[in-house]
């Protein structure tokens, strides 16, 4: 009998997985000591500021005019780029904004967890936070050289703090964000993403790459437009798989390159007012047997949204019944 971590593995390497795993759970998630996005009002590690609404997701959103680049052509001068070196790397905690317990590095049981370092809000999402959205998006097509320099010097600091958090903590993985789509499209057109973010992600990439780690990409929205690209840079998952990509066609095109993680339904199926218990089974049924075939398929929800507890029993109560059953098939 294996374990749940040598399951995990086996599903994220596409080799033979007993079981389709559940929504990453032998996996420790670590917080590295700034703030990218901080749990109450107030400012993050680059100096935008942020308002708080316990009715918004996640309870902070990026305030109006908060942001701290004002003119791109100043850019060198607006912006605030945490120095990783004089950060407290024993405060390396269990929760974003400094919102966890502090982690005892040597208390880790990495015999039966998979350690992971969360790298939030990537390139892009840095960079809308540092300009406000609708000037990044006109600058992004108008200045693209500006941009390009302004997307490298993030990239650097990503690269900093992974190269940091491997040092300090030794993780397996780094789960790197960056939502790059709406429901209907790429904020981005391919050409601008392929000129202005893909090189400079390249390089993160490599970064993790040269440290063996497993490379947990999470980008929201329609991004398979441009998903050939994380495959052919070495993404190992792509997590959250929301339903509006094809995802049965991705899993046809590239399930021998990459894992998912996700794709239950969030939206239409499990938040959905009314929904039923049967329907959320199918829905799991559905897209395991659309996924796992070949392994590289981890049964979670496409968005982590408050669902009623009787939704999210049915939800994991199928996801470990069938998923059981399916590799027995």
């Amino acid at each position: 009998m294996i374990t749940p971590k040598e399951n995990l593995m086996r599903a994220i390497l596409r080799q033979n997985p007993e079981w389709v795993p559940y929504n990453l759970e032998t996996v420790l998630w670590l917080y590295p000591p700034y703030i990218e996005r901080p749990s109450r009002a107030g400012y993050d590690s680059f100096g935008v500021l942020w308002d708080y609404s316990p009715e918004a997701e996640g309870g902070t959103y990026p305030a109006v005019n908060g942001h701290t680049i004002k003119d791109l052509a100043k850019w060198h001068e607006q912006i605030t780029i945490p120095d990783v070196d004089n950060m407290d790397w024993s405060q390396i905690t269990l929760g974003w904004g400094y919102g966890g317990d502090k982690v005892q590095l040597d208390e880790i049981d990495r015999e039966n967890q998979i350690v992971c370092g969360i790298v939030e809000f990537g390139l892009f999402e840095r960079s809308y936070l540092l300009l406000g959205m609708e000037a990044a998006l006109m600058n992004y097509v108008s200045e693209s050289k500006e941009m390009g320099a302004l997307i490298s010097a993030i990239a650097d600091f990503k690269i900093a703090v992974i190269t940091k958090f491997y040092e300090v903590a030794r993780p397996d993985m780094i789960w790197f964000g960056d939502d790059w789509g709406t429901q209907q499209s790429l904020f981005l057109r391919p050409p601008i993403w392929r000129a202005l973010i893909k090189p400079h992600l390249l390089k993160v990439y490599d970064c993790m790459k040269e440290r063996n780690l497993i490379i947990n990409q999470h980008s929201c929205g329609k991004i398979e437009a441009i998903f050939g690209d994380i495959v052919e840079m070495g993404a190992n998952i792509w997590n959250p798989c929301q339903p509006c990509n094809d995802l049965a066609r991705l899993k046809k095109l590239y399930g021998d390159k990459i894992a998912f993680a996700g794709g239950i339904d969030s939206q239409f199926i499990l938040n959905r007012p009314g929904v039923t218990v049967e329907e959320v089974r199918s829905e799991v049924r559905r897209r395991i047997d659309e996924m796992a075939y070949g392994g590289g398929y981890i049964a979670a929800p496409s968005h982590n949204v408050p669902y009623s507890p009787e939704i999210l029993s049915a939800m994991e109560d199928e996801i470990r019944s069938y998923g059981k059953l399916y590799y027995g098939k």
